[in-house]
């Protein structure tokens, strides 16, 4: 992408925090970045941690039913699904905030994931194994943890999300640590805004 080229971000927040949420501090920062490099970003912001419905049987029925065989109630089932895959389409960037909760990534990003992870539309099944259809798009996690390395043998949550992002097609994942809060908060927050600096 060149200096005044547009660029298309879906956003990401999952912190259950509102107010003094560093993962949400840091996405913030990201497109702050980017708005300084970039003549037009365009964002789109959605804040999963409000919650998102879980898969259910309705749901998978719905996804197995090939589109135009499928009833008014499945589609219905679909509407958030479809959304959230639409935004990920058009994006050329998705910042995620990922805080660490209990090793592992929230239930609300889980939830996320689920939901556009679609067979046929995000990713397909081929002879030689799966292949993701979602080409083009980078991706930047801020990971923020209180005590966890990132990519330590107890953190599940930075290599779950990246293996995910890349079964999808998304193959460029960077990402800008806020490690450690709780140890070293200052470190933290320096290794996070000196990755911003170096993406942007």
């Amino acid at each position: 992408m060149t200096k005044n080229s547009k660029l298309n971000v879906l956003r990401i927040d999952s912190s259950a925090r509102i107010d003094d949420s560093q993962s949400r501090h840091y996405t913030d920062e990201a497109v702050a970045a980017l708005r300084e490099r970039y003549d037009h970003v365009d964002v789109v912001q959605r804040d999963i941690a409000v919650g998102l419905p879980f898969v259910d049987q309705d749901w998978v029925g719905a996804t197995f039913t090939p589109e135009h065989q499928r009833t008014d109630a499945q589609r219905a089932a679909l509407s958030e699904s479809d959304t959230l895959v639409e935004e990920l389409e058009r994006a050329d960037l998705v910042i995620i905030g990922l805080p660490m909760y209990n090793f592992g990534v929230p239930a609300t990003l889980k939830a996320w994931m689920d939901l556009v992870a679609r067979a046929g539309r995000t990713f397909r099944y081929t002879d030689t194994g799966p292949e993701g259809l979602i080409s083009g798009t980078r991706a930047w996690l801020v990971v923020a943890s209180g005590g966890v390395p990132i990519n330590a043998p107890v953190d599940f949550a930075t290599p779950h999300l990246t293996q995910f992002l890349n079964f999808l097609g998304i193959d460029d994942v960077s990402v800008i640590p806020v490690a450690q809060l709780n140890v070293d908060p200052q470190t933290a927050q320096d290794k996070a805004q000196s990755a911003i600096h170096a993406l942007t």
